[in-house]
């Protein structure tokens, strides 16, 4: 089954069939696995999800387009409302940015112009490795950037997060990535709220969920619940790239009181939402049985994973989101150039991580396709 014919049946799954059908057929027999080839690669690299977008999320945008002259505003003001009412929460409190990405960097120019109003120093504290957005971000507006390796288990330390925030003399932000890029493991809620419940005001949270709707983990309880008591020094920062597969439309959007969002809306884009990714994102939102079966097909394509590095020997964190950063033996770089030449594009290394690849979970059938050239590269002793 090729890629296109996998979509059609996925829209099928989505009005109302069930996955395991399919799960059961693309296991049933690797021999028959077609390998990807340099027309047809597969693309494991940037943590898209291969589904594609609801079908509903299409005919959204099919439909706006005769209106596209008009500028976006009732779709991206109907946006906001859905969000804020899938929260209990007012429009007052959600922020759409041009991916989560851009919500973030309004967040940090916003938090830099507050220092430097004050005349006080500020500081990005930050988990080593994690998505580094927030410290490019950083970087040009003369941000002190304070890195915290990971522990051995991979997880954070929040100890010397805290630490560094306490003894630091001015403004800290704190980025917190909840599932974490590129571990795919979470930080339980009461850990975080340990720290971020008594924090003082100088202390700022960024905390990113981009990954949030694969957790099944009772453990992880959104920052959001925190936004609904009122905490001050937090936004929550959310995207439609993932689970809802329109990483290509580019929309995003930030939680927190109506007073953080009021800040951090002054250092956004005008009309940063267009209407094709304001439609689908709606479109998206209402569509649970599509949800439900990319959560469905995510999880079988991450045992179909684990069944393979079990099988062969190479570690691997626990994911919750989609894709899985696992070991590989001897060099990482060589690891993924030799997947290139085999038309497999897989994350790089991330430094202090050394020995780690992140790999992102395609469809089943993707990762039926993956498996088989892992097995051969175990084989050949380059994995």
């Amino acid at each position: 089954m090729d890629r296109r014919s996998f979509l059609k049946s996925t829209s099928l799954v989505a009005g109302g069939l069930a996955l395991n059908t399919f799960i059961n057929q693309a296991s049933a027999n690797t021999a028959s696995v077609k390998l990807p080839d340099a027309k047809h690669p597969l693309l494991l690299n940037f943590n898209e999800n291969s589904l594609g977008m609801s079908p509903k999320a299409k005919d959204a945008i099919i439909a706006a387009l005769p209106n596209s002259f008009r500028y976006p505003d009732d779709a991206r003001a109907e946006l906001i409302t859905s969000i804020g009412s899938l929260y209990d929460l007012s429009d007052k409190h959600v922020s759409i940015g041009n991916g989560s990405s851009e919500t973030i960097q309004a967040t940090v120019a916003m938090l830099a112009n507050k220092a430097r109003n004050q005349g006080i120093k500020i500081q990005l504290v930050t988990p080593d490795p994690t998505f580094n957005y927030a410290e490019l971000y950083s970087l040009p507006l003369g941000v002190q950037i304070t890195k915290v390796p990971l522990k051995a288990d991979l997880s954070f330390d929040l100890q010397k997060m805290e630490q560094a925030a306490n003894n630091f003399d001015g403004l800290s932000m704190i980025y917190i990535c909840n599932p974490n890029n590129p571990t795919a493991m979470i930080t339980p809620h009461s850990q975080l709220d340990g720290w971020m419940s008594k924090a003082p005001d100088n202390q700022f949270f960024i905390v990113d969920e981009a990954y949030a709707e694969f957790v099944e983990d009772p453990s992880f309880v959104s920052a959001i619940e925190l936004v609904k008591k009122g905490q001050k020094n937090l936004i929550v920062t959310r995207t439609f790239s993932k689970i809802f597969a329109l990483a290509g439309l580019r929309v995003g959007y930030g939680i927190a009181i109506p007073e953080v969002i009021t800040a951090v809306d002054e250092f956004l884009s005008i009309d940063n939402t267009n209407t094709a990714g304001a439609v689908a994102a709606l479109a998206s939102l209402k569509d649970k049985t599509f949800i439900a079966n990319s959560l469905k097909s995510n999880n079988l394509s991450r045992k179909i994973v684990e069944t393979a590095l079990k099988e062969i020997g190479l570690e691997y964190a626990p994911s919750q989101a989609n894709f899985i950063f696992h070991k590989v033996k001897g060099d990482v770089k060589a690891y993924k150039q030799r997947m290139a030449d085999a038309n497999v594009m897989v994350g790089r290394e991330f430094p202090p991580a050394v020995g780690w690849n992140r790999l992102t979970l395609g469809t089943p059938e993707e990762m039926e396709q993956f498996v088989t050239v892992l097995k051969e590269f175990h084989k050949k002793g380059w994995a």
